[in-house]
């Protein structure tokens, strides 16, 4: 028997194994993408029945394959923690090593509520009560039956012993309902082997040293408060380099065309419902009621990008493309369990752009985003970038018709801007599909930060024109789009990407002097303003610590220069640098300094 076959491939759909020939369709390996993710899910079904001998009361809810792992969300008076993860662990191998098998029934949907009810199973009750279906498929592994589409590995005996590790106890509400009780929210990871697992475990723990919530206190950068959870209290240091961000990518922004705007917070509930907002994403957005009227603090920046577009005369198409730039904050009312440092807020600045143009000028566009996102990205040493093609969700606005012509538009844009994507089936925004675009950081992590979405939509709903050259009126097609996706968000993975040794333009502090003595005090206080006036971020230490304390000082803030001042160093008009990372000091004048270092 070979353990590596897990499932077959019939028509583009997975099953199980023993559902068919093993002739009949394609074999699909648990080394592939695919048996990964069966895997990780019936890694999931195993972990639940070792967590039903610890507790027989527990409720479960869900247990899904995720990237590089699984989850089960559950119910239990028995408070588990990080220490309990060990002793699950060992209960899964004693299950896999007893080789049960994973079968699969079909019950009807009123008969499936009637038995989870009769299992004390609520959450399983309302999932089946959510749904419209006749029949429903059930799994039984061991004592545990759960409801499940499947696939699943024909039995336990498929998963290698160590190819596993719980690793995260954590909480998590149910559908995202703060009002109700908090579930446990146990993880694990897995792959097929021992070696994989292995290296995603070093990697886990390199990006634990790497945490943007440890090294932004640890670097005086930002802070988050339970005062007002979901928001960044940026510090001095932190404002510089979320000032010295903003102020590159607004210049390489009008160096491609676009015109910055900046448009309100609180707009009329009348804009949000014609933008189709209110309708879709009213439980996200922050509502302000009035006697007289509604409003809401804009989740996004589009609508007040189309009043800015209406403002003034009626274009022509020798207006198009008009592109509009903003720094636009957006507030969105995220789970609090959602929320993670600053990567994932209740109130976030994107990088956002609007494009107003003709059909004809949607490749062009897209060639010109393309070569800027690849520009900005560059900088910051993120070269290896792949797409998304995210096409229509199940909710959204706007007839096929038009979903068919931007889905269409955007495919053909994207091949001849040279881009080759994976589909994303189901995961365009509500008006639009898009480009989705996945940078990759230094551990191999994927981080989706750029997007670029076609929508013919918003101009109909909101009935704006331009005048073509036949003298017709013709709705724009409206190209949403952003490099960074959210400052903050970026920001954070910078800060883990570069492990807070940011590059020296981008740093919030670029020079650091130490002075030996306090007979130095006045040669360092020329040098500094020196740099100062060369537009050099630098600070002075001339306190009376000891030199190496100084260097540790400024070494653990990871500032990129440290420059001593010493007796010699006043002597011969010169200062010894030591750059971060390196022991050796290099002396210098300052004028070969400043020219050394301002181009960087």
């Amino acid at each position: 028997m070979n353990k590596d076959i897990i499932a077959i491939k019939m028509n583009g759909e997975i099953v199980d194994l023993g559902l068919h020939s093993e002739k009949d369709g394609e074999l699909v390996s648990i080394h592939s993408e695919d048996g990964a993710k069966i895997l990780r899910h019936s890694l999931a079904h195993i972990m639940a029945t070792a967590l039903q001998k610890i507790d027989p009361e527990i409720k479960f809810a869900i247990g899904p394959a995720i990237d590089n792992g699984f989850y089960y969300d559950l119910q239990s008076l028995k408070e588990f923690s990080s220490d309990d993860l060990i002793e699950i662990e060992e209960l899964m191998r004693e299950l896999i090593k007893q080789d049960l098998k994973f079968t699969r029934s079909e019950i009807s949907r009123i008969d499936a509520i009637e038995l989870f009810k009769n299992k004390n199973q609520p959450y399983k009750v309302e999932i089946l009560e959510s749904i419209d279906t006749d029949t429903v498929s059930l799994y039984q592994v061991g004592d545990f039956l759960d409801l499940c589409r499947g696939p699943h590995i024909p039995s336990s005996g498929y998963i290698p012993v160590d190819c596993f590790k719980l690793n995260k106890v954590a909480g998590a509400y149910w559908r995202g309902d703060s009002k109700r009780p908090m579930l446990q929210r146990i993880y694990g990871v897995a792959f097929s082997n021992k070696k994989e697992l292995k290296a995603y475990c070093k990697m886990l723990e390199e990006a634990q040293m790497r945490d943007h919530r440890k090294l932004g206190v640890e670097l005086d950068l930002f802070h988050v408060d339970e005062v007002a959870p979901g928001n960044v209290f940026w510090l001095p240091k932190g404002q510089v380099l979320y000032d010295t961000l903003q102020k590159y990518i607004a210049n390489i922004m009008q160096n491609y065309g676009y015109k910055l705007v900046k448009t309100p917070q609180l707009l009329n509930k009348s804009l949000w419902e014609t933008s189709g907002h209110w309708g879709k994403f009213k439980e996200n957005m922050f509502i302000v009621d009035e006697s007289e009227t509604t409003m809401a603090i804009k989740p996004m920046n589009c609508p007040g990008h189309i009043i800015c577009y209406k403002t003034g005369s009626v274009k022509s198409y020798r207006d198009l493309p008009l592109r509009y730039g903003e720094f636009g904050l957006c507030h969105r009312n995220e789970s609090s369990g959602s929320l993670h440092g600053i990567m994932r807020l209740r109130a976030f600045t994107q990088d956002d752009g609007h494009i107003f143009c003709t059909p004809e000028q949607i490749v062009s566009e897209t060639i010109n985003f393309c070569k800027m996102l690849k520009e900005i990205y560059s900088k910051f040493g993120f070269n290896d970038v792949s797409v998304k093609f995210s096409d229509r969700p199940a909710k959204r606005v706007g007839a096929d018709e038009i979903w068919d012509l931007a889905e269409n538009s955007l495919k053909d844009a994207a091949t001849q801007a040279g881009l080759t994507y994976e589909l994303n089936s189901g995961e365009g925004a509500f008006y639009g599909p898009k480009l989705e675009f996945v940078l990759k950081d230094c551990l191999g992590r994927d981080w989706q930060c750029g997007t670029l979405q076609v929508d013919f939509n918003l101009p109909e709903r909101f009935d704006i024109h331009y005048t073509t050259a036949e003298g017709e009126k013709k709705h724009p097609v409206m190209v949403h789009r952003a490099v960074l996706g959210s400052m903050e968000r970026f920001i954070g993975i910078l800060i883990e990407h570069f492990n807070g040794k940011l590059p020296f333009w981008l740093s919030p502090v670029q020079f650091a002097i130490v002075t030996v003595s306090d007979d130095c005090r006045e040669y360092a206080k020329n040098v500094e303003n020196k740099l100062i006036e060369n537009n050099f971020r630098t600070v002075t230490d001339m306190g009376n610590d000891t030199l190496p304390y100084k260097i540790r000082k400024f070494s653990k803030q990871k500032v990129p220069c440290i420059l001593t001042i010493g007796k010699s160093e006043i002597e011969n008009g010169t200062v010894s640098l030591r750059e971060l990372g390196n022991t050796k000091n290099e002396t210098l004048s300052v004028d070969e300094l400043i020219k050394k270092f301002k181009d960087n």
